[in-house]
């Protein structure tokens, strides 16, 4: 079994993050405050509390400091779901994080689509929720450097800096995996910041959701369309057991407002640790590889869909397919296969394919480690064009 690595620590600054916890039960902001002792001691973050909905946004208008609200969801007078609607008339410069039962998948999906930046479950796993709280204010640290700066833009690298520090701060930095199985993904953007992402997702009955994406432009457009896309996404995932369909709630939405007529690739995949089944759905995106315990490697079948955001009621066919023990699932974007040598040649599927030629992978990260050093070997000093980007699902071979 693959170990997680930790999460990235926030860097530290004169005053502590402050984070509004809302809550009804009176026992949490003890345990809140004993969870996190090591954290208020450094003066990293600083809690304060409500009780619910209301309280909390006289808080954030008292109180303009607040960087951050956890929120549970079922709660008295006004609950998390019409906070989530009020608090950017209090507040704007603020982040949200929604607590609620692990089966509560619709709220979820409102809490989601309605601005909350991720979740977490009940009974609360406090190693999770800290995980949690750094990624958000990653995020918010990168999105306030962004609406600081665009007014003294005065060079387009700034922009794509700026960017790029957008696109980086919603990237999984914690990788699902246990006996079974492992996953692990990784992105090297370009000096023009294109719009990559991808992301792993916790599902109910102890599946996993695993997206990979591109979205059209370059810059922080780019950079904001892929964080509407991303929260999007989230947000249809959780609840909705097929791929299919996730793609077609992301895609209307993307398609009901989309002035700047940008799109995104974009292919999902909900996999079953315990049967090996992978059931996905693709949004006009380069198709995976499968890798077999021998090394050799095959496209998979290729389904039906177009590019998200450009038209609307598209229905995305859905296929399925068998990973079995020692076999892996390689995802990416064509900024792998289109990286060009000083010949302009392309890297192309079958250069891909031969990454793992009598060489077959062991584990999630040497696969997205074995696929990056290829690429980097073919381009040589060839300047990197395009964000490169891999995530890799790799079932593990049965103890004994």
């Amino acid at each position: 079994m693959t170990q997680e690595p930790s999460a990235e620590t926030l860097e530290m600054r004169s005053t502590p993050y402050k984070i509004l916890v809302v809550d009804d039960e009176p026992d949490l902001e003890r345990l809140v405050l004993q969870q996190m002792r090591r954290e208020i001691r450094r003066q990293q973050y600083e809690f304060v509390f409500a009780h619910n909905g209301i309280e909390a946004l006289e808080r954030l208008s008292q109180d303009q400091n607040i960087d951050l609200v956890v929120s549970d969801i079922n709660m008295p007078k006004m609950d998390g779901l019409a906070l989530l609607e009020n608090i950017a008339e209090v507040n704007a410069d603020v982040r949200s994080v929604i607590v609620s039962a692990y089966g509560d998948m619709k709220n979820i999906r409102t809490a989601m689509n309605r601005g909350a930046f991720d979740f977490v479950t009940k009974p609360i796993d406090f190693a999770d929720l800290k995980v949690t709280i750094e990624r958000t204010l990653r995020n918010l640290i990168s999105w306030r450097e962004a609406t600081e700066s665009r007014e003294k833009l005065l060079a387009i690298q700034n922009e794509l800096d700026v960017a790029s520090k957008m696109q980086q701060s919603i990237l999984p930095t914690v990788f699902p995996a246990d006996s079974r199985y492992q996953v692990f993904g990784s992105m090297s953007p370009a000096r023009e910041v294109g719009g990559d992402f991808f992301d792993i997702m916790k599902l109910e009955e102890g599946r996993i959701g695993i997206a990979v994406a591109d979205v059209s432009g370059k810059g922080v457009p780019a950079a904001l369309f892929m964080m509407s896309c991303r929260t999007l996404l989230k947000g249809a995932a959780i609840g909705t057991a097929r791929p299919g369909a996730v793609l077609k709630e992301v895609n209307q939405v993307l398609q009901d407002d989309n002035e700047a007529m940008m799109f995104v690739t974009l292919f999902y995949a909900i996999f079953d640790p315990e049967s090996g089944e992978m059931v996905y759905a693709n949004g006009g995106h380069n198709p995976p590889i499968i890798v077999q315990a021998d090394g050799s490697s095959s496209e998979i079948p290729v389904t039906s869909g177009i590019a998200l955001g450009v038209m609307a009621d598209v229905d995305f066919a859905e296929d399925t397919l068998q990973v079995a023990p020692g076999e892996a699932v390689v995802f990416y974007t064509d900024g792998v296969t289109e990286a060009e040598n000083a010949k302009a040649e392309l890297f192309d599927m079958e250069r891909l394919r031969l990454v793992f030629n009598g060489v077959p992978p062991k584990d999630a990260k040497e696969a997205n480690k074995a696929v990056f050093e290829a690429v980097s070997a073919f381009a040589g000093d060839t300047p990197q064009s395009d964000d490169i980007t891999c995530i890799t699902l790799y079932r593990d071979e049965p103890c004994g």
